[in-house]
């Protein structure tokens, strides 16, 4: 069974001096937000933080001042920055779900294939109270120090990509050397599919697929592109949209409760438009990035209704996986699948309404 971990005092007492020498960056305002997201600028997690900064400082009539620090200066890995949110030497964080785990393992809750079935879904679903059961969880794990404020998008959608063939069906992935995160859910997936989970590291990919060290990976297509893995032989794509990539956005809570009520809902606000920002960044970007795909030689494969609902069927023993090796695992895959179906149901309606 995963447990919370925690890392140890000589790191938390170099991220509080961290914090110190550069909390000095935005004195004019009245509150000072120190922001981190170990990407870069070109990610959709800089331009959630963007839309942020100009929403709270502007909203607030600069009373709330917003630092952001992208990549690894403050910190360097989600236990790391976690933990910095914990002792006061950050304010607001992003992880994905994978860089959570470690911390709160049931957040992998997120990365469970095929359970959120589109954009439309997955945005009325963590626009909803499922956000809010995590953040009740996350605060109760985190002696009341970590509060989730919002979950957006960081990439698109995980998909299917390989440098031999065209997938179409969970057959076609037999035998392949899929790359994953060292992480077991992932790799729960890919072996459930018939193929063989290969941990690597991200900086090692595009040499691993020149050399057949791996054929193929989960990836989002900017992710695909901004790396160029089309010249190390990625060919094929398949676009089964097994993951959501969800961006989790936390606020030290004693930093959030701290603030006057009519700030903490300009900052809520702000969350809410970091959000917005993060749901639409990956669509637009995709445009360009399916484009130089096509350019490069690369082949997409849509699968039929029929043949994604064969994925989701062999992807099935995920789910069992995850209710009997996550604390809770259960209460939270029904929680998650509960709120789809529910999400779904909203659509279904709203078609019936607008297509006449």
């Amino acid at each position: 069974m995963f447990t919370k971990t925690k890392i140890n005092g000589v790191v938390a007492a170099t991220l509080i001096g961290a914090g110190v020498l550069l909390s000095g960056l935005s004195q004019a305002a009245e509150f000072n937000l120190r922001a981190v997201a170990n990407s870069n600028e070109n990610d959709e997690d800089y331009d959630g933080l963007v839309v942020f900064k100009d929403f709270v400082e502007s909203h607030s009539n600069g009373r709330i001042g917003v630092d952001i620090y992208m990549g690894t200066q403050l910190c360097g890995n989600g236990v790391e920055c976690l933990e910095g949110l914990e002792y006061g030497s950050l304010d607001i964080y992003i992880s994905t779900s994978g860089g959570a785990s470690a911390m709160y393992p049931y957040v992998q809750v997120l990365d469970l294939p095929y359970v959120l079935r589109d954009d439309r879904i997955a945005e009325e679903v963590l626009t909803g109270d499922f956000t809010r059961e995590l953040r009740k969880q996350i605060l109760e794990d985190s002696d009341n120090t970590v509060r989730l404020m919002t979950i957006g998008n960081t990439g698109g959608w995980r998909n299917f990509a390989n440098t031999k063939r065209t997938i179409k069906e969970p057959g076609d992935l037999k035998g392949l050397k899929i790359r994953t995160v060292v992480s077991d859910l992932p790799q729960e997936l890919v072996r459930s599919l018939g193929a063989s989970p290969t941990p690597i590291p991200w900086g090692d990919l595009f040499t691993s697929f020149q050399t057949g060290v791996v054929e193929g990976s989960k990836n989002g297509i900017t992710d695909i592109m901004g790396m160029k893995f089309t010249d190390a032989g990625l060919k094929y794509v398949t676009l089964d949209g097994h993951a959501y990539m969800s961006a989790l956005w936390y606020m030290n809570n004693n930093t959030f409760m701290d603030l006057p009520e009519d700030l903490r809902r300009v900052v809520v606000d702000g969350f809410s438009a970091l959000q917005q920002a993060t749901f639409a960044s990956p669509k637009r970007k995709s445009i360009a990035a399916y484009k130089a795909f096509n350019e490069a030689g690369g082949e997409l494969y849509v699968p039929t209704p029929e043949q994604k609902a064969e994925f989701a069927k062999a992807a099935a023993p995920v789910y069992d996986w995850f209710k009997e090796n996550v604390e809770d695992g259960e209460k939270w895959y029904n929680l998650l699948n509960d709120a789809a179906q529910k999400a779904e149901q909203k659509v279904a309606a709203e078609y019936a309404a607008d297509l006449k």
